[in-house]
């Protein structure tokens, strides 16, 4: 298990350019989005625009600045208001691009394993009298950390973009969910790549499964935007429930459930896909 661990760690820190490909879309969601929709407003936490809009109105009705004092004024006390408590869209979207990556990792996990297959070494290995639960398990690990290590790198580069994160404490329990979100979804991309061949139709069946499961889960918008039915489905997602939790122990708003019901679905969902995962591999078949 250890060995397998330590050969996903030697390639992730070999392959630079995989982990700037992996790390630069969700950075350009980031930066993109959350400064072109930093006006938009969600339900239950005033953006930044609707508090410059209120603050200038209040300095001129009230205080009796001119127009361009008040609205350089409110824009600047908006701004701080949003850097210290975290009332922007940027802080609502970081969360969800963190989901992203770690979804994204369980592609990775699936194709290292197809790859290992093509080349040779997954026989090399599956011959080796040692468990393949073993080995499954490692090659998960080694999925896992490496998924949460970009995870952190997304998070870093959020902060100085004006997110702001809401304690020790909170980043602390957010790691934990980055744990379980990306150990179930790992487990996913392990189980389908054990019972698979074919790289292309691969690619195809997860992407058929990924992005569905990363636009329902409310990565990019607050699920009560949705129509009810759609809603509906995205409680089924159990992505919806980790970004959820990440919402809520990262930034500290947009929580829309408790988080033990998040904790709860998440370790369930993870268990399941660790279940399966390790079922398939240890009945693989190599040529």
């Amino acid at each position: 298990m250890y060995v397998m661990w330590l050969r996903e760690m030697k390639k992730f820190f070999r392959s630079w350019s995989r982990v700037v490909g992996m790390v630069a879309m969700p950075a350009f969601f980031l930066a993109f989005m959350g400064m072109g929709f930093q006006s938009f407003q969600i339900p239950g936490i005033p953006s930044s625009a609707f508090i410059a809009n209120y603050l200038e109105e209040v300095l001129r009705s009230f205080w009796g600045f001119n127009e361009y004092v008040a609205y350089y004024g409110a824009q600047y006390l908006a701004g701080v208001l949003a850097q210290k408590f975290g009332l922007n869209y940027l802080s609502f979207l970081s969360p969800g691009i963190i989901g992203m990556i770690l979804l994204f990792a369980s592609m990775v996990a699936g194709m290292s394993i197809l790859f290992d297959r093509e080349f040779g070494f997954l026989k090399e290995v599956m011959v080796a009298p040692v468990s393949r639960l073993s080995i499954a398990m490692g090659r998960t690990l080694g999925g896992v950390t490496t998924a949460i290590m970009q995870g952190l790198l997304i998070l870093g580069i959020s902060i100085p973009m004006g997110v702001n994160i809401s304690g020790p404490a909170g980043l602390s329990l957010s790691v934990v969910f980055m744990m379980l979100i990306s150990m179930g979804f790992v487990g996913l991309g392990v189980a389908f790549a054990a019972k698979m061949t074919d790289f292309q139709g691969f690619m195809l069946i997860m992407n058929f499964i990924v992005f569905p499961l990363f636009f329902l889960s409310g990565a990019l918008f607050p699920l009560s935007s949705f129509p009810s039915w759609v809603q509906s489905i995205a409680y089924l997602d159990p992505l919806t429930y980790g970004v959820d939790a990440l919402r809520t122990t990262l930034v500290g708003i947009g929580g829309t459930m408790p988080l033990t019901i998040d904790f709860l679905i998440l370790i369930g969902f993870t268990a399941a896909m660790l279940l399966v995962s390790t079922y398939l591999f240890q009945g693989t078949e190599v040529d």
